[in-house]
């Protein structure tokens, strides 16, 4: 069997956006995030099917992506019910806390709510929202190396003692709606 390499990275993040307008000018104007690529197509390459979109990539300072598809329709990604706001989110990293400062004073001052600053023990962070309701988070690390791979070092234990000890559901509804109906 071929030894496969180690994924080196993340190349973008796809998001579908209310409007393309309104989201480069948040991305590029508030957050300094280049438009670095836009594919405007009337065909899916992948599937070949015909639906118009045009897609947006921003580029962070390490030439990573994230990227947005503007159907034309003014829909945003519609979050999913039962998950918590607060679950899904896209971070993105500054390299140290006084920036996450100053990024916090920025958003606020151009009338964006901000929670945080949070501090997670190895990262503090600060968390808000995109104009299509997807939750952002710029962090920064602060711990060292050895932290970090203490942290490896335990993760798989820690995975063990999570699932061992996991709360059951608070309600059954969730499996059943899954499941199919019994006739």
């Amino acid at each position: 069997m071929t030894q496969l390499n180690r994924i080196s990275g993340l190349h973008h993040f796809a998001y579908r956006c209310r409007n393309a307008e309104e989201t480069r000018s948040f991305y590029e104007d508030l957050l300094g995030l280049p438009l670095a690529h836009v594919i405007k197509a009337d065909t899916v390459p992948s599937t070949g099917v015909s639906d118009p979109y045009v897609h947006l990539f921003f580029e962070f300072a390490d030439g990573s992506y994230i990227a947005f598809f503007d159907l034309g329709d003014e829909t945003a990604c519609t979050p999913d019910p039962e998950t918590p706001s607060w679950v899904n989110h896209f971070a993105m990293t500054v390299n140290t806390v006084a920036e996450v400062e100053t990024w916090k004073a920025r958003l606020e001052d151009a009338g964006i709510e901000v929670v945080g600053i949070t501090d997670h023990g190895f990262v503090h962070s600060i968390y808000f929202f995109d104009p299509n309701g997807m939750r952002l988070e710029i962090t920064c690390e602060v711990t060292g190396e050895d932290a970090r791979q203490t942290a490896r070092d335990r993760a798989h234990d820690d995975l063990k003692a999570w699932t061992d000890s996991r709360p059951p559901p608070l309600t059954n509804y969730r499996q059943f709606a899954r499941e199919p109906a019994m006739a």
